[in-house]
């Protein structure tokens, strides 16, 4: 039996030039499932998306979802596309093992905690408050620097990564200090700053977008303090459930998160073209 992509639509163009379209997974020209992909929305047109793939229960489990990936990837690189990636629901554990053998390799993910209505008390002589403008801007240098490095570490091209890092600190920061719903905070632990932390209350959950320990403080529970720290701005606002992203093999903070309930809730993963 011989499976195949059939579009079901011309191929799209957007004027920045990206690029999607809808198949059928067909086989032998018996349609059984649906992909789409396109082109990257954040690193643009040299990287593919696999946005869907999905294959109806009759025919899973018999090698129809590992040959339409493979066919995605050879649209993609007739895209001219260098790179392919996707994210798997943390719950889609035969998907993650199809991509895994296929050479896709984690990069991100994200993970998630549901609060009670009782904020977490800070450790003794550990307290929170506002960062000063004087502190924001060498915090932020430090910020698009170091997340372009995460992206670079993990197999980005240095120009996507800067660009990447750039621009989404540019869109989640427009006001600087005083973007609305925004709290970046400094901890302090008996008077010495330790440590900074970034937490957006837009939509009903509370997002951690940077939280780090000052180097010259680390290994000391500064790290645990700042998330209970999160977690209490969470429960002040009303939310009931907070989430954040963790690069894969930053064993510390993932060791971190689930040690304070942190779950999985999906994969990005990716896989350069040859």
């Amino acid at each position: 039996m011989t499976t195949t992509l059939r579009p079901t639509e011309p191929l799209q163009r957007a004027a920045d030039g990206a690029l999607s379209r809808h198949y059928q997974v067909c086989v032998n020209s018996r349609p059984v499932g649906a992909i789409h992909l396109s082109t990257s929305p954040v690193f643009g047109p040299s990287v593919a998306l696999i946005d869907d793939l999905r294959i109806e229960e009759p025919d899973r489990r018999r090698g129809r979802g590992t040959v339409a990936a493979l066919a995605a990837e050879e649209v993609a690189r007739g895209w001219g596309c260098k790179r392919i990636e996707l994210r798997v629901p943390a719950d889609a554990e035969t998907a993650l093992r199809l991509v895994t053998a296929l050479g896709y390799v984690r990069r991100n993910y994200g993970m998630e905690k549901q609060l009670g209505a009782v904020a977490p008390e800070l450790p003794a002589g550990t307290l929170g408050r506002p960062m000063t403008e004087t502190e924001f801007g060498p915090w932020l240098d430090h910020g698009v620097a170091d997340y372009a490095q995460s992206w670079i570490d993990r197999g980005v091209p240095g120009d996507e990564a800067r660009a990447r890092s750039e621009r989404d600190h540019a869109q989640l920061l427009p006001q600087g200090l005083a973007t609305e719903n925004v709290l970046i905070s400094v901890l302090e632990h008996e008077g010495t700053r330790v440590g900074a932390l970034w937490v957006s209350l837009t939509g009903d959950k509370a997002y951690v977008f940077d939280v780090e320990t000052d180097e010259r403080h680390r290994g000391q529970g500064h790290g645990r303090s700042l998330m209970l720290l999160a977690e209490a701005q969470a429960v002040a606002a009303g939310k009931h459930a907070i989430g954040l992203n963790v690069f894969a093999g930053n064993t510390p903070a993932e060791r971190l998160y689930a040690s304070l309930g942190y779950v999985p809730t999906g994969y990005s993963l990716y896989k350069n073209l040859l």
